[in-house]
């Protein structure tokens, strides 16, 4: 066995284990949805070059949509609701991205938040999605393989859900479509140049990164039971952003140590003192100055110097 793979090894039994050492609970499964989130951000902005603001709105869609195809007091069908959740994010995305992709730099960084602000407001305003009071979610989907109301069962279809995301993001990234989407990247004009489609390649990257994102969303409402219009907001495409560049940007595992370091980060400080957002604040500017490629780049120099 290669050293390279020892990490992951021993990363993969604790993930398998984690339920055996009673850490399970709220902790890792805001982890996992939040690590889910930040792979689909980090498609975008990693490997396409494309800052969004409003990827939230996906993520939402994601959740109102488990709530929506749920009966009142009743469980919706997991195989039925979640590829629902997953395709009515990826039609939103590609819908927009048709629109946003005509514009480059912050002029795309102000529209995708102006789509993802109209999604918050409408929702706010609408009785039918429950105002700024949000829905409830009284009963979690059901499958005929598992039982998503054991704790320890969710967990495990949450985490073979982010090693999907992950694998399927490892191998599109070696194929043409992913090498074309870095070069687009670096290079646009020139990729342009060579006969590539460049707005195609970004849009499926779009819409991909939508899906995702509500596949995210989906399992966060089925676990918190609770979906308000907060989702949609402009602040938690930032707290992917934020995820994505502590982790490192551009790397496959980068997103989800960032979300681990980012959501530990949160959890703790918040136990210890109403203004945690304070000392977050300052964690968070130093490891942009001190880490400028992430978690994932110190490790790196790590393994170097140890190599």
């Amino acid at each position: 066995m290669r050293s390279a793979a020892v990490p992951y090894v021993i990363v993969g039994l604790f993930a398998l284990c984690v339920p055996l050492l009673g850490i399970y609970p709220v902790f890792m499964m805001e982890l996992l949805c939040f690590a889910m989130f930040a792979c689909a951000y980090n498609l975008l902005l990693g490997f396409g070059g494309m800052l969004s603001f409003g990827h939230a709105a996906f993520f939402g869609i994601g959740a109102y949509m488990l709530w929506w195809l749920s009966p009142q007091y009743a469980a919706a069908n997991f195989w039925l609701s979640l590829p629902a959740a997953m395709a009515a994010a990826a039609l939103a995305a590609l819908a927009v991205g048709l629109l946003v992709l005509r514009c480059s730099g912050v002029y795309f960084i102000m529209v995708t938040l102006a789509f993802a602000q109209m999604f918050f407001y409408f929702a706010t305003g609408s009785k039918f999605f429950g105002g700024s009071d949000g829905v409830y979610i009284y009963v979690k989907p059901v499958s005929g393989l598992f039982n998503l109301g054991d704790a320890a069962q969710f967990y495990y279809v949450a985490l073979a859900a982010m090693a999907a995301t992950y694998l399927l993001l490892r191998g599109l990234i070696g194929t043409l479509f992913g090498r074309a989407l870095l070069g687009i990247r670096g290079n646009e004009q020139r990729m342009r140049s060579l006969g590539f489609s460049t707005f195609g390649y970004k849009l499926a990257a779009f819409a991909l990164a939508g899906a995702l994102a509500g596949l995210a969303g989906y399992l966060d409402a089925a676990q918190f039971g609770f979906v308000n219009p907060d989702l949609f907001g402009w602040r938690l495409s930032g707290l992917a952003l934020m995820m994505v560049i502590l982790g490192g940007m551009g790397t496959l595992y980068g997103p989800i140590l960032g979300a681990f370091v980012l959501v530990l980060l949160q959890d703790t400080l918040s136990d210890a003192t109403r203004h945690w957002l304070l000392p977050m604040g300052v964690f968070i500017i130093l490891a942009v100055l001190f880490l400028p490629r992430g978690v994932s780049g110190l490790l790196k120099r790590a393994e170097g110097k140890s190599g």
